[in-house]
């Protein structure tokens, strides 16, 4: 009985969570006319007041981005009467064209970026309700891109460069520039006070300076890093307030802050999972490793995997390292169970794996995707999700079951996660040219487990460790699957 009043109180307090912050997150986007639309095969967004005439601002995200993740810019645009236009670049969210070319020359993937940036800004300028005025707004790798962009076409009136780099930059070019950096972003802030101090050599953060018809300023978002920037009230405000001083208007809409509300969106519907578990099959948990087993299992492939995969890897996904991803986990799973001895497998429920899969795939995902970044596949996706599974279905059950599935003492846990990612950092290393992009994938892979990690541990008491490992591995292989550019080299 106890038991069952708690799970109702979770429950409860869970939903209220979740109808709060649905709530909050929805206000951003009310009373706005959103459109989906196409520029060729580049998927865009159009977000736009109804009844109102307003510049155009073209909103372009940095790598491994998609437009869902720069809304707060995009819907705060809106609210202030700027026709938004957002897009998902080649390889990204939900284009199904790869990215291509080669990435370390300007002529080669930039330029192809490029173009497609100035295609959406010629669509854009053709659609209902755009006004007199052109603006580009864009994060990280995006910033060399609107740059370059801005620069070819000629009538762009204002550049807001979040997450900055780009050796385009001229004294003269782009005239009206404004730079943000989050506050633990060192070399980006330099990069961005360099170019300023390019019309002003005395130039400081904050300040704009003008030489002729060029303005610039930068502005640091305080207490936020690379991704977080993106969600920082000050940022959002110093752009819209940029492009306000560029052509002569005073916003009073709303600045559309959803970073908390999508975090409490997201514990919610995590919290909302484990009195749901109660009503999964019970089996019987198996014994625990013992230490000398565990200690064996993590450290030898984390020191052989890295060192043998590296020496026999051909590219053969058109996903930038998502090859080398699956046959490092897989290999680090069977190697892991082997160790462990672990065979046959011990049993597993169906329904467990299938309600951990529904829920962090259907539920959990969805919210992601249209809140925070895109997380629905495109049809071309669906079978690279699926041969990354061949990897991350035996490295999560391996993981489950040297970690106890929520029944091990939890510095197993953070030791088994720690060697995993140590593998790959070491094994970007041992060959950098073709595997750097495995560093970047590396914090999708540490939120998988901070986030997602719980529910597999409800699920591994409930329903034992298989289970938890099945189900996560399944989700892992789709987060990744929907996260990494799709690239064709040429």
């Amino acid at each position: 009985m106890r038991r069952s009043v708690s799970s109702w109180a979770v429950s409860l307090v869970a939903l209220a969570l979740i109808g709060l912050s649905v709530w909050m997150l929805e206000r951003g986007r009310a009373g706005l006319i959103i459109t989906e639309m196409a520029v060729g095969t580049t998927p865009a967004t159009l977000y736009q007041r109804p009844d109102t005439v307003g510049p155009l601002v073209v909103v372009a995200h940095g790598f491994a981005g998609s437009r869902q993740l720069m809304q707060a810019y995009s819907l705060t645009l809106a609210q202030s009467g700027y026709a938004v236009l957002a897009f998902d670049f080649e390889g990204h969210g939900r284009n199904p064209q790869p990215m291509s070319g080669n990435v370390g020359s300007v002529d080669g993937t930039t330029r192809r970026l490029m173009d497609e940036t100035l295609r959406v800004l010629q669509a854009g300028r053709a659609l209902p309700g755009v006004g007199p005025g052109v603006a580009l707004l864009g994060h990280s790798m995006a910033t060399d891109i609107i740059v370059r962009a801005a620069m070819a076409d000629g009538g762009v009136d204002a550049v807001v460069g979040i997450s900055m780099f780009s050796q385009a930059v001229t004294a003269t070019e782009p005239a009206r520039l404004l730079i943000i950096s989050g506050e633990w972003e060192g070399m980006l802030r330099a990069a961005a006070l360099k170019a300023v101090r390019l019309v002003q050599p005395d130039a400081v953060e904050g300040k704009t300076v003008t030489a002729g018809d060029v303005t610039r300023r930068a502005v640091v978002a305080p207490n936020v890093e690379h991704v977080a920037v993106l969600f920082s009230g000050t940022a959002i405000g110093a752009a819209r307030d940029w492009l306000d001083g560029a052509f002569a208007r005073t916003s009073s809409g709303p600045v559309v802050k959803p970073g908390v509300w999508i975090l409490v969106l997201l514990s919610g519907i995590v919290v909302l999972f484990q009195p749901l578990v109660g009503l999964l099959p019970a089996l019987k948990p198996g014994p625990l490793v013992s230490n000398r087993r565990f200690w064996l299992a993590v450290l030898l492939p984390a020191v052989v995997v890295p060192l043998v995969v590296t020496t026999f890897y051909v590219r053969f996904l058109p996903v930038l390292v998502a090859d080398y991803l699956m046959i490092h986990l897989a290999l680090f799973g069977v190697l892991q169970l082997a160790l462990l001895r672990v065979w046959p497998l011990p049993r597993w429920s169906v329904l467990a794996v299938l309600a951990l899969v529904v829920w962090g795939i259907a539920v959990f995902g969805i919210a992601i995707d249209r809140y925070a970044a895109s997380f629905l596949p495109t049809t071309q996706r669906l079978g690279i999700i699926a041969a990354l599974a061949v990897g991350c279905v035996p490295f999560m059950v391996a993981d489950a079951c040297v970690t106890g599935a929520g029944r091990g003492v939890w510095w197993r846990r953070i030791v088994a996660r720690v060697a995993m990612l140590a593998s790959l950092v070491g094994a970007a290393f041992l060959d950098l040219d073709r595997l750097m992009f495995v560093l970047i994938i590396l914090p999708v892979i540490v939120l998988f487990f901070l986030v997602l990690g719980p529910m597999g541990r409800w699920v591994g008491r409930q329903s034992g460790a298989v289970s938890a490992g099945l189900g996560l591995g399944v989700i892992l292989a789709w987060a990744l699957g929907v996260s990494f550019p799709m690239f064709v080299a040429g």
